[in-house]
């Protein structure tokens, strides 16, 4: 299947739709989380009351990163495509469903996807496991293979492989996961040209 034939979306949003804004390693020092793990992974495994009170904090912090998110590179061109061209678009984020709203309004696109097409940490279990995308499939009526994941890192890919949707690797000028990846474009206004939505 080509890259134009593929009727169903899905977006990574922080770093994909949106310039990468997370200082990871700097929330993990604010939350106590050892540099080499990964940050909703090492609070699922807290006791609930200390998950609870660092969950919180994390929403905070991300909120005020949600409100002042600015779109990547060709983002907003591409999706007005996608959208108008009736593909159907959806959203798997590791960041919560609610600040996904905010991020999306932000950059100009809180009207191209429907509210329960975008999956967060709340939703689906988070990325790399293949849930998000498996409950989209069963939602769009559709089969993975059908389906592409974009996104700007491993997870992303390793995510779209696992469910066994095709997979497109964005704004990173090289592709250091080629065996993850079906499609490489510097950024989401090349990967409009490649898909034919995109003069």
């Amino acid at each position: 299947m080509s890259l134009a034939e593929i009727r169903h979306w899905v977006f990574d949003m922080d770093g994909t739709l949106t310039l990468p804004v997370h200082d990871f390693p700097a929330i993990k020092r604010a939350l106590e989380i050892p540099q080499e793990d990964d940050i909703l992974l090492h609070l699922a495994a807290l006791p609930a009351d200390e998950a609870a009170a660092k969950h919180a904090w994390l929403l905070e912090h991300e909120r005020e990163l949600a409100l002042g998110a600015q779109a990547a590179p060709g983002a907003v061109e591409l999706v007005r495509a996608l959208h108008g061209s009736g593909r159907r678009l959806g959203i798997l984020t590791r960041n919560a469903h609610e600040l996904a709203l905010i991020t999306l309004g932000a950059i100009g696109l809180g009207d191209c996807f429907l509210s329960e097409d975008i999956l967060g940490r709340g939703e689906a279990r988070p990325k790399p496991s293949p849930d998000g995308l498996q409950r989209l499939a069963a939602r769009w009526q559709t089969v993975p293979a059908r389906m592409l994941m974009v996104g700007d890192y491993r997870f992303d890919l390793e995510c779209g492989r696992a469910a066994g949707t095709r997979t497109a690797l964005v704004n990173l000028p090289d592709n250091p996961w080629p065996e993850l990846t079906d499609w490489h474009a510097e950024d989401c206004a090349v990967l409009g040209r490649m898909a034919g939505v995109l003069a």
